[in-house]
């Protein structure tokens, strides 16, 4: 005699894990934007954006009334017909980011680099904004 362990939530974890899935997996057509690092220094705001494979031409940086905006595009090369993709995870289309921009910041200031697919984009602060140092006279 042989002894068999039946699961009989096995189908309703099959769903979940498929349904679980689907959400939570990239697939091509999707929109997508890039992840973004903000952080400040004590001369000014940074912010860095991953846009890999998006060629410099098709990003698209903006202030406007203390509003920065980030598009953008990063087209599928669909040329390439003699190789069978077996899966596209990563994000391609048009993007757009946008990111209220402190009343601290001089916005016609703004300097932006592109390297190795990562955009950085300089906010330098007004020169009020900046932290300064004052001496106190104690009077004895």
């Amino acid at each position: 005699m042989s002894i068999t362990h039946s699961d009989p939530l096995a189908n309703l974890r099959f769903f979940e894990d498929s349904f679980a899935r689907l959400l939570n997996e990239p697939r091509a057509g999707r929109p997508w934007s890039p992840a973004v690092d903000i952080f400040e220094t004590e001369d000014e705001l940074i912010l860095k954006a991953d846009v890999p494979e998006v060629e410099l031409k098709d990003i698209d940086l903006r202030v406007e009334n203390q509003t920065l905006t980030l598009s953008g595009e990063r087209k599928f090369d669909k040329e390439d017909t003699t190789k069978g993709y077996h899966r596209i995870e990563r994000g391609y289309g048009q993007f757009t980011r946008s990111f209220t921009v402190p009343q601290t910041v001089d916005t016609e200031k703004v300097e932006a680099a592109y390297n190795n697919g990562v955009l950085t984009v300089k906010l330098p602060k007004k020169a009020a904004a900046k932290p300064r140092q004052v001496k106190i006279d104690v009077k004895q």
